[in-house]
């Protein structure tokens, strides 16, 4: 009997395990290890991919676009059209907003005024036309792509 046991245990330990590697395969960790398709910073947000490029050319405070691709976890883009969104930025002691709108098929883009700087840090909320809202936390600066 006890072997029963210990055999029923180690089925249900690589069971969990098996079942946990798909959730570990996507932390900021692993996601900053990858090459994004377009040059940002990915992040996971909900059952999609937020890929935030920003302006990377200067630390003095000046409208800039920003623009978040969407896809799916295998990396499928995902329609914008009718989506709704906002980037808040913090850069330095200066905080902005930016309306994001749909601009192409899986693109939402905006501008705000902001400085390209290593501390710079932004929220990325989106709501996909007839979903829940989903959000995403980025330092576009902070790693080396």
């Amino acid at each position: 009997m006890p072997q029963i046991k210990a055999l029923i245990l180690a089925a249900a330990t690589s069971a969990f395990m098996l079942a946990s590697q798909p959730l570990l395969a996507h932390s900021d960790e692993h996601l900053d290890s990858q090459k994004a398709p377009n040059g940002g910073q990915l992040r996971m947000a909900g059952p999609y991919h937020f890929e935030l490029v920003v302006a990377g050319d200067g630390k003095e405070t000046k409208d800039s676009a920003l623009v978040v691709h969407v896809s799916d976890h295998v990396g499928a883009k995902v329609a914008t059209a009718g989506a709704t969104g906002t980037a808040t930025i913090l850069a330095g002691k200066n905080k902005s907003t930016a309306t994001l709108t749909p601009d192409g098929d899986n693109r939402m883009k905006g501008t705000a005024k902001y400085a390209s700087t290593p501390d710079m840090k932004v929220v990325v909320s989106i709501t996909l036309a007839g979903k829940a809202a989903e959000q995403a936390r980025f330092t576009p600066l902070a790693v080396s792509h």
